[in-house]
């Protein structure tokens, strides 16, 4: 299915549309994601609960299958500072297919701002949920930890 806008928001079923809306999202950022990521936990579950810290840098995804929390990007290394508050889509649900998404600094493979879009699981709306600046190095290393 291609995006479909009802309303103010933009609604999609698979991850290539979650990945379209983050795109269009970071090039209206000035920031465009040329790098991304769908979020998968170790027990195979690709569904989540979500909690950031735009201002920390600090992102943390739930296993909606098996509990497991996880610390994406390099949020480990802001989590002492962090304040994480969970995502809530406006259906009021709580759970999400994650899609992250990477500028990096031109000439290089240096992340330069990381967005985390999701897809709602029960009403399909997609949109970007958190973005923030982040100096995190290698995209393809930062990506690996989503």
């Amino acid at each position: 299915m291609a995006l479909t806008k009802k309303g103010e928001f933009w609604y999609g079923t698979t991850s290539g549309d979650t990945q379209a809306e983050l795109r269009s999202y970071s090039v209206a950022n000035r920031h465009e994601a040329v790098r991304f990521a769908a979020s998968k936990c170790d027990c195979g579950c690709r569904t989540f609960a979500l909690q950031t810290d735009e201002e920390a840098g600090v992102a943390i995804r739930t296993c909606t299958d098996c509990g497991q929390e996880h610390l994406m990007g390099d949020s480990a290394d802001h989590l002492e500072q962090a304040a994480p508050e969970a995502h809530e889509c406006v259906c009021e649900n709580e759970v999400f297919e994650l899609m992250s998404g990477v500028s990096v600094y031109e000439g290089t493979h240096d992340v330069r701002w990381y967005y985390i879009a999701c897809r709602c699981v029960e009403c399909n709306l997609v949109g970007v949920f958190a973005d923030w600046k982040c100096e995190a190095g290698d995209a393809a290393a930062f990506l690996a930890k989503v």
